[in-house]
């Protein structure tokens, strides 16, 4: 094998393994709901959000015949789709939580429909489908940034996961070289946001240590 496809095969490879590493992070708030038969600090919407997001990199990865994102992506989104109903099951506002669903699920319907349909070229199709997965991607990684004024303001990594930072940057890195090393923009640029939000988590991690935490409560009761 040569140098070239030696390392596509390695990126493809890290790239499957982290991104299905930070999937099955939501196993443990799996067995939390089964466990107590509660949806109780269990939050809704990043499934709903990784799932739709699953399904459009699917559909990128269809329309491109990248069998990394394939893979990763059908995975993720069997995963994803597992805890959205877990959630429903134990969730006592099931209206509430299926009128979230059917609202994101009809914009991604409506968003198939005017790729497949009004864009007739293949090319155009994928650079517009590739722009709107980007964007999506974009949209999530950046999304906790009100998450992490909070712990700035309280002076607590409390809510944050030191293994999903971890699991995020990685998962970051390897598809920001697998995007370089396929000159895919829309695979390098929306995973930027998830190498630099990560750094900003350990260096909160750094800043407000776990203990430092636990005394800081301490301390205000």
């Amino acid at each position: 094998m040569e140098a070239g496809g030696l390392a596509d095969s390695l990126l493809s490879g890290a790239c499957v393994l982290f991104t299905l590493g930070m999937f099955s992070t939501g196993l443990s708030d799996l067995k939390h709901m089964r466990m107590t038969r509660s949806v109780d600090s269990v939050q809704f919407l990043p499934f709903l959000t990784t799932d739709v997001n699953n399904l459009s990199w699917l559909s990128y990865g269809a329309l491109k015949g990248n069998w990394t994102l394939i893979i990763v992506n059908a995975v993720g989104a069997v995963l994803q789709t597992l805890y959205i109903l877990v959630y429903l099951h134990y969730c006592h506002r099931k209206r509430a939580v299926l009128l979230q669903t059917t609202t994101l699920l009809g914009v991604l319907v409506l968003g198939f429909a005017y790729f497949w349909l009004l864009v007739p070229d293949p090319e155009m199709r994928l650079q517009h489908l590739g722009l709107f997965c980007s964007v999506f991607t974009i949209s999530m990684y950046l999304s906790p940034l009100a998450d992490l004024a909070k712990v700035i303001r309280t002076k607590s990594t409390q809510r944050l996961s030191f293994s999903l930072t971890i699991a995020t940057l990685l998962t970051s890195a390897s598809w920001t070289l697998y995007g370089f090393r396929l000159r895919d923009p829309y695979i390098v640029v929306p995973n930027l946001p998830g190498i630099l939000t990560s750094f900003i988590r350990f260096w909160l991690f750094w800043k407000y240590p776990q203990e430092r935490d636990r005394n800081y409560q301490l301390l205000q009761t």
